[in-house]
């Protein structure tokens, strides 16, 4: 078997060959068995149908159109986003602060929910717009057969059992079964992401089995010559709406919305404890059962991060705004911070490590060497056949100007045609007529009995002759070329070709072809590997083209899985087994999806960058889907990212971007977590030692909003180069333990503060609230410039926005500490309070300089493998 431009599929089986769906396990390919078992299964003949069979089976099968998903109700998607624990913990402390009657915690909470749930519900509209874009990518109208006529029909009303009659340029409107082919190529590019057309040829009715190769898909193109299809699958059974149908189905959650979950069941679980363990401790001592339920629900609240879906939404954002200035659109927020947390990122090699385009690479003799002679013959048959010019005789005139031709006079030719797999020419050059032959190896070479080139002598092909040329064929293949073999012989006084002009052929030589590889990719690659990113290739095409490739580009790689091995596989064993291959090949459409979930059942963040139809599936699946400009609208649709230069380079940046973003998220996360928790803790112990309350219920909601503000800043804070290091992961574990070494230490000098305040200037309640309100807002404040990054606090300088947020907000909670915090029950302080103060700040933040070490200290390097690129432990990332 060969390609339409004489490329033989021994030396490298068809690029657009879908054959690998065959080993799939759970929905073997429609076209599996002979012509009369699929006659005997759709129940119908070549005939075709008449309209009052097509009709029944319409209302039978449904109109042939990838069905639009549910559209799920606006109040049902705010109520789901709303039962997020996190959300639900946000949505009481509202409704706290309004009992309280702090109007203005009440507004910034119900501002922050809102516009986080409102970002999230707009993004669940990409998943409707792709199956738009699949509706939109087939014909409207196709020729059918119907009452043994030939009619226009809608694509719509197509059913199994129609008869389709396709021509150069149509677009195909179902699956089917080719039952006759006159030349006929596909370009299955949005199916299987290959440049090259393949050919197709009518299924036989011998009961041979059939193959893809006797088979058309929907969403494809027939680009030269003729087809009847019997169609066998329409609408949601056809390869485009099962597509469509994975794309309809619920995404997977992201890395983001995982870790978030995460940490609002632990928030949850902590406020649920406080809150019980408050109430029953005041309700013990006989304090006032409404003033003790007003401070437990004031301290369950004070330790939610209610900023942290605005301070979220603002870092995603200015992300977005620099990734924007770097080419590349992001679609879905909450994908830059999914995009540094990526460890793993699938790609075809089509477009990314290659141009996608078809290059002459080499013009070789039948011994191998290079010849001129051989490209000049492979130009007149290019130049001078009237059939359709694909790829390859583009490639071989790009090789050449019509000034190599000027020599050479057209007498005729013989166009391609798919029984011959070869086209010829006659032509005359100097008073010397030769007929120029270009096609199929396996096709050309029993045609010759001879090799050598026309300007000296020809010997004779024997045996070990031809096996060379096999060796010799089988090498380039191996090196990732495609083959086309040129021949000729002499016709003097011929004015036409005939059958008998292409016997007794001297085999000039070979044209071989290559997609050539992008200089940017291998520094592409070892970037995003430096970075701690696997890169993992999954191509459609032959094995050994994907290993010639990396081996061209320089690019480390182990293992590899074939779309048969995988079809062979479980679900569970290849989520075993692919984490340790680096290449994939003869991959299916499905099987780039079932790779991915794979990927990520074993704990992995994986990204995934495709442009075909066939890849929508694999980027919805993926936890952060890229596309390209030059896309598919499938693919766009169903992406995350979309690349305005398909350049691995630009996928490296976006890494460093969603680490950036990540590292500023967790600033907040951790500072708020051990700042609130200290506080907490603090407040929680304070009544079991007082007799009376240690703060007021609104001064802990003043506490903690003037503690929010003040984080205002971190969004855009710088971040330090060893932080954009590694992949991040939500690692909540790492952030309670954070948060009890540094809220501990908190509390630590939280009674300090109390000690001095009782016993050494035995401070009424009023004052004993003020100073510890200071010194709780000092301490908290101020300890972000120290956690804010593993080394030296003062190594790194931080950004003027966060350093403003900061001492603004200090600046206000010092002023309370006066005759304007009266009506909150504040008072001046005396100059020797105010000494104590500072000096316990001072402790407390060199303190902290060290704890920090001891809180935020790495785990061995075995644990964090397990973590980022094994099975994730619970609560891990």
């Amino acid at each position: 078997m060969a390609t339409g431009d004489g490329i033989p599929d021994g030396a490298i089986p068809s690029p657009g060959s879908l054959a690998g769906l065959r080993g799939r396990q759970d929905a073997p390919p429609f076209w599996t068995g002979t012509l009369p078992a699929i006659a005997d299964r759709v129940g119908c003949t070549p005939a075709g149908l008449t309209s009052q069979e097509a009709a029944e089976r319409l209302s039978r099968f449904g109109p042939n159109l990838a069905s639009p998903p549910a559209r799920r109700r606006l109040v049902l998607r705010i109520a789901r986003k709303l039962a997020e624990p996190l959300v639900a913990i946000l949505l009481a402390a509202a409704l706290v602060s309004a009992i309280a009657g702090d109007w203005a915690s009440f507004a910034t909470i119900a501002v922050v929910v809102l516009l986080s749930v409102t970002l999230e519900s707009v993004q669940e509209h990409s998943a409707e717009a792709s199956v738009a874009a699949l509706q939109r990518s087939v014909a409207i109208v196709a020729t059918i057969l119907r009452d043994g006529s030939p009619v226009g029909v809608p694509i719509d009303r197509i059913v199994p059992g129609d008869i389709a009659l396709l021509r150069a340029g149509d677009l195909v409107p179902a699956d089917g079964v080719i039952l006759s082919s006159t030349a006929a190529r596909a370009d299955e590019a949005l199916l299987t992401g290959e440049p090259y057309p393949v050919d197709k040829e009518s299924a036989r009715e011998d009961g041979s089995a059939l193959t893809d190769l006797n088979a058309l898909f929907a969403g494809t193109a027939l680009v030269s010559g003729e087809a009847k299809l019997w169609v066998v699958a329409t609408g949601a059974r056809t390869r485009l709406g099962q597509i469509a149908a994975e794309l309809r189905s619920a995404g997977s959650p992201g890395a983001l919305e995982r870790g978030l979950h995460r940490l609002g069941m632990v928030v949850l679980r902590l406020t649920i404890f406080l809150l019980l363990f408050v109430l029953l401790s005041q309700l013990a001592l006989h304090r006032p059962p409404l003033e003790s339920f007003l401070f437990a629900v004031a301290i369950a609240v004070g330790i939610t991060p209610e900023l942290l879906p605005m301070v979220m939404t603002v870092t995603l954002a200015r992300g977005a705004v620099r990734m924007a200035g770097r080419k590349v659109i992001v679609r879905s927020l909450p994908a830059i911070h999914d995009l540094g947390a990526m460890d793993t990122l699938c790609t075809d090699k089509t477009g990314t490590l290659t141009k996608a385009e078809v290059e002459l690479a080499e013009t070789v003799t039948s011994s191998g060497a290079r010849s001129g002679l051989v490209a000049e013959l492979a130009r007149v048959n290019s130049r001078f056949s009237t059939g359709l010019t694909t790829p390859l005789d583009a490639a071989i005139l790009a090789g050449g100007g019509d000034s190599d031709l000027q020599q050479w006079t057209r007498i005729a030719d013989a166009p391609f045609d798919f029984e011959r797999r070869r086209s010829a020419v006659l032509a005359e050059t100097l008073g010397e007529r030769l007929v120029v032959i270009k096609g199929a190896p396996e096709h050309v070479l029993p045609l010759c009995p001879a090799l050598g080139l026309p300007d000296g002598p020809t010997a004779v092909m024997d045996d070990r002759m031809r096996e060379r040329v096999g060796a010799l064929c089988q090498a380039q293949a191996e090196q990732g070329f495609r083959l086309l073999a040129v021949a000729w012989k002499r016709a003097p006084g011929h004015t036409t070709i005939g059958p008998e002009d292409e016997s007794d052929l001297a085999l000039a030589g070979f044209c071989l072809f290559r997609d050539p590889p992008k200089a940017s990719a291998t520094a592409a690659i070892a970037k995003l590997r430096g970075k701690g990113v696997a890169v993992k290739i999954i191509s459609g095409d032959d094995p050994r083209v994907v290993r010639h490739l990396i081996g061209e580009l320089g690019l480390p790689a182990r293992g590899i899985l074939t779309g048969e091995d995988i079809g062979r596989l479980t679900d569970t064993q290849l989520a075993h087994r692919a984490p340790h291959a680096d290449l994939y090949a003869r991959v299916s459409p499905e099987q780039k999806s079932r790779i991915v979930r794979a990927l990520r059942a074993r704990g992995h963040v994986v990204g995934f960058l495709g442009d075909g139809i066939n890849d929508a599936p694999a980027i919805r699946a993926a936890d952060v889907g890229i596309s390209v400009a030059e896309g598919s609208n499938v693919a766009r649709e169903a992406a995350d990212i979309i690349l305005l230069n398909q350049d691995l380079g630009v996928v490296a940046d976006g890494v460093e971007e969603g680490r950036r973003t990540f590292s500023n998220i967790m600033k907040y996360v951790r500072a708020g977590a051990s700042s609130n928790l200290g506080n907490m803790v603090s407040m929680s112990a304070a009544p079991l030692l007082l007799p009376f309350l240690p703060l007021l219920p609104i001064q802990v909601l003043i506490n903690n909003l003037i503690y929010d503000v003040s984080e205002l800043g971190i969004p855009f804070d710088t971040v330090e180069p060893e932080e954009m290091a590694e992949p991040h992961n939500w690692d909540i574990r790492g952030v309670l333990r954070f948060a009890l070494v540094m809220g501990l230490l908190s509390s630590f000098f939280d009674m300090a503060t109390f000690g001095l305040l009782l016993w050494v200037f035995e401070a009424d309640a009023a004052t004993f609230r003020t100073a510890w309100f200071v010194e709780s807002m000092a301490t908290q404040i101020l300890v972000v410039f120290v956690i804010r990054t593993n080394g030296p606090s003062l190594k790194g300088r931080p950004h003027p926005a966060l350093l403003a947020s900061s001492l603004l907000a200090l600046g206000c909670a010092l002023l309370l500490a006066s005759e304007i915090g009266a009506p909150l029950g504040f008072v001046a302080l005396p100059g020797t309070i105010w000494g104590c103060i500072i000096a316990l700040t001072v402790a407390y933040l060199a303190a902290a300089e060290f704890g920090k070490r001891m809180a935020a200290s790495p785990r061995p390097a075995s644990a964090r493998r397990h973590t980022s690129h094994g099975k994730a432990p619970d609560g891990g990332g």
